[in-house]
């Protein structure tokens, strides 16, 4: 009889150790497991922010001229009309890149932030 009531208690058991393990299970994905994905899913974003804009593809073919003009008394002024937009459209790129870098830093500022920021606000009188 003993051993049938301790096999009806073990089920309670354990549930009463997830409940207890559940804040440190909530904390290690808050704190570990979500903000590495964030990062991995940021990374893939910027890579195709570079793809999409093609930084990298102006960088390179900087000297170039812009439409692959090679006639005969136009190919220095391809190449100045070429440095001259691609200058413009790389800082461009360079401001947007800016931009969501610093999205991207706030977002995982405040992703961070926001269960000690709950807590703050639950014991404050604001």
């Amino acid at each position: 009889m003993h051993q049938l009531y301790f096999c009806k208690k073990l089920p309670i058991l354990k549930l009463v150790m997830f409940y207890l393990t559940l804040p440190l299970t909530f904390l290690k994905f808050w704190y570990l497991e979500a903000p590495i994905g964030i990062l991995g899913f940021f990374g893939s974003l910027n890579s195709a922010f570079l793809q999409l804009f093609s930084l990298p593809l102006l960088v390179r073919t900087y000297f170039k001229p812009w439409k692959s003009e090679y006639r005969k008394g136009l190919v220095g002024f391809s190449i100045g009309m070429g440095m001259f937009v691609k200058s413009i459209v790389i800082i461009t790129d360079i401001l947007l890149l800016f931009l969501l870098l610093l999205f991207e830093i706030a977002f995982i500022l405040a992703f961070i932030a926001w269960p000690i920021g709950t807590i703050f606000l639950l014991f404050t009188n604001i």
